[in-house]
């Protein structure tokens, strides 16, 4: 049975909005700071580790997986706890990465580089993990079978936000680094 969710103008996804201004002002910061900073002669570019694509295919399924919950809010706890699980993946995902580039001598302090890579794809986890735990709560609700609607519509708007965040920073970070 297919459940249609409508969007909402709801306190959860007025607040979600207001995050997202803050975290976009935030990346826009770090994005200025990232180009002017790496025409100094101390910039050390080096390749970015290959799981950062699989890390982005696994956070546009989850994506997927998130509408699919949506879509069929009756059963979407089933597909609201794959997107929770692609979503501790891409951070476990982000963890190798760091490990690879530890393991190639790039720390966070070696070089303004490195140290760009490691903040910026730190935060975009961090506010990641704000996204899970919101799964998580709602998959906690949906079980309890309460009115969900307007949290799943706030935090399916986080959701993909931070997955089109992760492009861009991909995107930047290929590009600049």
């Amino acid at each position: 049975m297919s459940v249609r969710v409508e969007r909402m103008t709801t306190p959860a996804r007025t607040g979600v909005w207001v995050g997202i201004a803050a975290i976009v002002l935030m990346v826009a910061a770090f994005t200025g700071a990232l180009i002017v900073r790496r025409t100094e002669a101390d910039w050390i570019h080096f390749r970015l580790p290959p799981i950062i694509y699989f890390n982005t295919l696994v956070l546009l399924a989850s994506s997927a997986t998130l509408e699919r919950a949506r879509a069929r809010l009756a059963a979407g706890s089933h597909w609201l706890a794959i997107t929770l699980g692609l979503g501790l993946v891409f951070v476990v995902g982000q963890v190798l990465a760091w490990r690879n580039l530890a393991g190639q001598g790039l720390f966070l302090a070696t070089s303004p580089s490195s140290a760009f890579f490691y903040v910026l794809t730190a935060l975009h986890g961090l506010h990641l993990l704000g996204g899970v735990a919101a799964l998580a709560y709602l998959l906690g609700r949906v079980q309890r079978v309460q009115g969900v609607a307007g949290a799943l519509d706030a935090a399916t708007l986080y959701w993909h936000f931070m997955g089109v965040l992760w492009l861009y920073l991909l995107l930047l970070l290929t590009l600049q680094l």
